[in-house]
């Protein structure tokens, strides 16, 4: 039976010469990708977390971890060599990685109690914005759902003149606790009453207002400061912004979403930036000032004379402004392009074979040279 189970080291994707450290890295990453909470119904999930953590329970104990690196699954199945009685609800784990505050507070605030003051969820939202805002920061309004504490309950959920109950199903305590037998011996588990959803109260005569929330939504539109050199997928946190905390629990916060507009011009690599820019033969052999467009405008380059084509220039303290730190930027990196003239006029084409003959060592014939004295002379 022991053998149908995954490898624990395998399971949390570390060497069986793990730190420590590693496996305590290893288990808040798979945690935090397949908690619950972040993936209600999905059973999948569940069942990869609940793997997770059983792996983490064993190879985080350095006992434990030595049983099993002796004798695998079967050192703590019933009769094994370690007889270990493994604990479903993983509430000591919560408490050591602060999952509670992670996840709004419900694990931890269940296990300790259904008054326990719980944080609210965050509220996700998204703002987009262009290129040039990015780069030098901006202001946006932002309008969404806001849960206001209901004036006529004063956020309590109960009609005026009457309170809520203490729940009969879970006494007060806002979870339930289950026992199952299992190849690994009794597992305890816990989960949110049903009844109260964790608060340890059920309110039997509803605000009419509210509806027995507590909470009245409504339509606002707040303030976004969009910091200079943020980038594409960075989030904004905004505090007490989010979902109401639960028993006196602190709200939320709105996590704002960047999405960032294309530039036809520029192209950006953390706070670096690219473009490419046209040059003519004449300005490539002979050198001397240019515009090049930058995210600040135009500047004036000096451009030695006899440059290639895919010549980079660099222009320091021209790209992006590093994020809280605006004083320091980035540079620009300018590819210039060497264009050759698709078409000419027929006097054109002779001053350039001409010009060709020239740096070839060739004379100019009698009428070539009439043509480019008569050339010259207009």
């Amino acid at each position: 039976m022991a053998d149908s189970k995954r490898d624990y080291y395998e399971v949390l994707g570390v060497s069986k010469t793990a730190t420590e450290d590693e496996i305590k890295k290893a288990y808040r990453t798979l945690a935090k990708k397949y908690h619950p909470d972040v993936n209600p119904g999905d059973k999948t999930a569940e069942a990869k977390f609940k793997e997770a953590s059983e792996a983490y329970s064993v190879l985080s104990d350095a006992d434990k971890r030595a049983q099993y690196d002796r004798f695998g699954h079967a050192a703590f199945e019933q009769g094994g060599g370690g007889g270990y009685d493994f604990t479903g609800d993983f509430s000591d784990i919560f408490d050591m990685f602060g999952f509670g505050d992670m996840f709004g507070g419900g694990r931890r605030s269940q296990s300790r109690g259904g008054n326990v003051p719980r944080n609210g969820a965050s509220v996700r939202a998204t703002i987009r914005i262009t290129f040039q805002e990015a780069v030098f920061g901006c202001e946006k309004e932002l309008e969404l759902n806001f849960k206001d504490t209901c004036k006529t309950c004063n956020g309590s959920g109960a009609k005026p003149g009457t309170s809520a109950e203490t729940c009969s199903k879970c006494k007060g305590s806002g979870s339930i606790i289950f026992t199952q037998q299992t190849i690994l011996g009794v597992i305890q588990n816990q989960k949110t009453c049903p009844d109260c959803k964790g608060t340890g109260k059920v309110i039997r005569d509803k605000c009419k207002d509210c509806y027995g929330t507590g909470y009245i939504a409504t339509r606002k539109t707040i303030k976004v400061v969009i910091p200079a050199g943020i980038d594409e997928g960075q989030s904004i946190r905004m505090r007490d912004l989010g979902e109401p905390g639960v028993n006196g629990g602190e709200r939320g916060s709105l996590l704002v979403d960047v999405q960032i507009s294309r530039d036809p011009i520029f192209q950006r690599d953390n706070f670096d930036l690219y473009s490419t820019m046209p040059i003519s033969y004449a300005q490539a052999a002979l050198g001397g000032d240019i515009r090049i467009h930058t995210i600040d405008g135009d500047v004036l380059y000096d451009l030695k004379p006899g440059t290639q084509t895919d010549t980079k220039v660099r222009l320091r303290g021209k790209g992006v402004p590093y994020l809280h730190r605006e004083n320091q930027r980035g540079d620009h990196y300018v590819t210039l392009i060497v264009q050759v003239p698709t078409k000419l006029t027929s006097e054109q084409k002779e001053l350039l074979r001409a010009f060709d003959d020239s740096l070839n060592g060739k004379k100019p014939d009698g009428d070539g040279e009439k043509k480019k004295n008569r050339f010259f002379g207009k």
